[in-house]
């Protein structure tokens, strides 16, 4: 008898309460971007306990790759993210993060695996990252095991190729770059199609796809600038950074308000400012840490050009001995969904997860935040398709949009607070990745 996608899903999905106990331990134990080592390890003995999967080791330092051969057909790439953040866990879990461990410049942080973004309305229709706070990938790592599992039992049932890509670095942007430059399709096939999802801080059990532009472009730099440092009682003598920071700050927020077509959307945010050590000494420099998000290629290279402009001017203006040191610090590209891979997902989706403001949407609203997911795709000329789905308990969501606060009272990606709630997320999200893979694996 010939199944459906949904009934094979709903038959050989296993029982998820050992993955429960395996997201806990991904939580509890986070660690920070190429050095997931851990991670990695863990994620390894998981797989090898199938004796199924073609395993391949530290791609791009700490990435994995897994390949299970089942007959001929297509080639399905899903992959998880699996690094965590330098943000101090304030949960109250009992399963909470208490890690710390050294970021690559040496400096001691405390670590935590969950994530949202800080919600700005209007610029993008949608929250945008603050790439300072918390990540959520314990449950990409949780949710592509279980999918694993249920793809090997329902074997009878699909026929092609299957590839899980574990990969570092997402909250550098550089993990999936790496996994392909240190040649990931060298190791395993080129993908026909390559697909993920992402836990975002919506209702648990709503999931949601959307055609087109799905992520932001977002480019990071680190700023200099440099003055004359002196006594506090004597500023006529120096060149005091301080100030010529706070010009560059609120002249940076014109890019926005008076370059930039209000039809349009661009983010510009200094995150970092730091200068000096005592109250009376005017330091000799001034470290900016800026970033900013734009949804099309052409504001993206206004908005650079308009920045460096900034930050110059300001510096001559005033009379600043040197000129400011402007670098780059990381590069996500725009993520794009594809047409024809969405409207696939859209059909099996809707039959799976059933249409609903609370179940699943085919016109999920666009991230503000960003994603490095589509360079494993964009690399090897494939299509993909990134997809959201919830993880705030429904109580508590519930609770919040009758008072009115849905924005101040549910914890977000990247925010210290966000702790998805396991289940239903972890069930949704299990079956988005299943869904997905036999979409196009599915015998017919």
């Amino acid at each position: 008898m010939t199944l459906s996608i949904s009934e094979i899903v709903n038959e050989f999905r296993p029982d998820l309460a050992g993955y429960e106990v395996l997201y806990q331990h991904f939580h509890s134990q986070p660690e920070l971007s190429f050095q997931e080592y851990e991670t990695a390890a863990k994620i390894n003995d998981e797989l090898k306990q199938y004796d199924l999967f073609h395993i391949q080791k530290a791609i791009g330092r700490t990435g994995i790759a897994a390949t299970l051969e089942n007959g001929a057909g297509p080639v399905v790439l899903l992959r998880a993210d699996i690094d965590a953040l330098p943000v101090e866990e304030k949960t109250g879990l009992k399963y909470a993060s208490k890690k710390r461990m050294q970021n690559l410049d040496g400096v001691e942080k405390p670590v935590m695996h969950v994530r949202t973004h800080p919600t700005v309305m209007g610029a993008f229709g949608s929250a945008y990252a603050d790439p300072s706070q918390a990540c959520g990938h314990d449950m990409h790592i949780t949710s592509l095991l279980a999918a694993a599992e249920l793809l090997i039992k329902a074997r009878e049932h699909w026929t092609g190729t299957l590839i899980l890509c574990f990969q570092p670095a997402e909250e550098k942007g550089a993990g999936a770059r790496a996994m392909v430059d240190d040649g990931l399709y060298l190791k395993v096939p080129v993908p026909d199609v390559v697909l993920g999802g992402h836990v975002m801080p919506f209702r648990a059990g709503y999931i949601g796809t959307k055609r087109g532009l799905m992520a932001s472009a977002a480019d990071s730099f680190e700023v200099t600038l440099h003055g004359r440092g002196g006594h506090g009682s004597q500023p006529h003598r120096t060149v005091d950074p301080v100030v010529m920071a706070a010009h560059t700050i609120v002249r940076l927020q014109d890019i926005v308000s008076r370059e930039t077509d209000p039809a349009d959307a661009a983010v510009v945010t200094v995150g970092s400012i730091h200068a000096g050590d005592a109250e009376n000494i005017i330091a000799s420099r001034a470290d900016l840490k800026l970033n900013i998000r734009t949804i099309t290629p052409e504001t993206r290279k206004r908005v650079i050009r308009s920045l460096k402009r900034i930050i110059d001017a300001e510096a001559e203006a005033s009379n600043a001995p040197a000129a400011p040191e402007i670098t780059a610090t990381s590069a996500y590209p725009f993520l794009v969904n594809d047409d024809d891979v969405t409207a696939r997902l859209e059909h099996s989706f809707a039959a799976h997860f059933t249409p609903g403001p609370r179940a699943y949407d085919n016109a999920a609203i666009r991230l503000g935040g960003s994603e490095d997911f589509g360079v494993l795709a964009t690399s090897v000329n494939r299509p993909s398709c990134f997809w959201t789905y919830g993880g705030t308990d429904p109580e508590v969501w519930d609770k919040a949009e009758v008072e009115g606060k849905l924005t101040e009272s549910i914890p977000i990606n990247h925010s210290a607070h966000f702790a998805p709630v396991v289940q239903p997320t972890l069930k949704i999200a299990c079956d988005a990745y299943a869904v997905a893979a036999l979409s196009w694996l599915k015998k017919e």
